[in-house]
């Protein structure tokens, strides 16, 4: 699987090319999918570009994507700490969701990570288990009893030195052992992005790719869409599993 992850928290000032509104999401996501993503992975934006947990704007960029792409491709989205910062607060507003994603990621390291995740488990939203490589993310979801109950975990690579993030993500995957039993979404950022997707396609790991993850093709011009970074990436993804098998 090669995931699309549409925009992350970047905003305006990383260029036109990222998409923030509802509408631009969705044409973003449509053309990625007619290039070959199978997955999403997409951060709500309010009118100024701030990530939010907002029931009104999730449902506005969850159903301007539904009209979009079929209803076989899943749509997730994040509940990272910076959109809200108070766990009760994430909670509450999970509890308040009107349209829901397929699933949404919960980063382990964060303050009230296992309260995120129990809340979108009592919705029936699968939960993603985001652990950091230099976090305790790892430790702590091994501890966790809801480990188990994971859709998958995403093994995200914050090394962005494209010579040791393999290095970094082989260690993370080492700490991470079993992992429950749950499968593993390799990715990288930034530098690390394209070595750490090839690495993931060697293992025969899942993996995402898009203009969260990177700005840049494999040979450092400017992505000019998300569709142009799928179909770098799925190509580089499947040579690297050939390679690796």
């Amino acid at each position: 699987m090669v995931r699309l992850c549409v925009n992350g928290a970047r905003g305006s000032a990383d260029g036109a090319v990222v998409p923030l509104s509802p509408g631009a999401v969705a044409d973003s996501v449509a053309e990625a999918v007619a290039a070959g993503a199978t997955d999403v992975h997409v951060h709500p934006k309010t009118p100024c570009g701030r990530d939010t947990l907002s029931p009104r704007v999730l449902a506005a960029t969850l159903e301007a994507i539904g009209g979009h792409v079929p209803a076989s491709v899943p749509v997730g989205v994040t509940t990272g700490a910076w959109a809200e910062p108070d766990p009760a607060a994430r909670v509450a507003r999970i509890r308040s969701w009107t349209v829901l994603p397929d699933h949404a990621s919960v980063n382990w390291h964060e303050p009230g990570a296992e309260e995120t995740a129990a809340a979108l488990m009592e919705r029936g939203v699968g939960v993603e288990a985001g652990i950091w490589s230099g976090t305790d993310g790892a430790a702590r979801f091994l501890r966790s009893p809801l480990g188990p109950q994971v859709l998958r975990v995403l093994a995200e690579i914050t090394d962005t030195d494209p010579a040791t993030a393999p290095g970094s993500a082989r260690a993370l995957l080492a700490a991470l052992g079993r992992a429950h039993g749950r499968s593993v979404l390799l990715h990288g950022e930034d530098g690390g992005a394209w070595p750490v997707l090839r690495l993931a396609g060697r293992l025969g790991l899942a993996t995402r790719i898009g203009l969260e993850d990177t700005l840049v093709l494999p040979d450092g011009h400017r992505a000019a869409s998300n569709a142009e970074l799928i179909d770098a990436g799925l190509r580089e993804w499947t040579s690297a599993r050939r390679k690796g098998a």
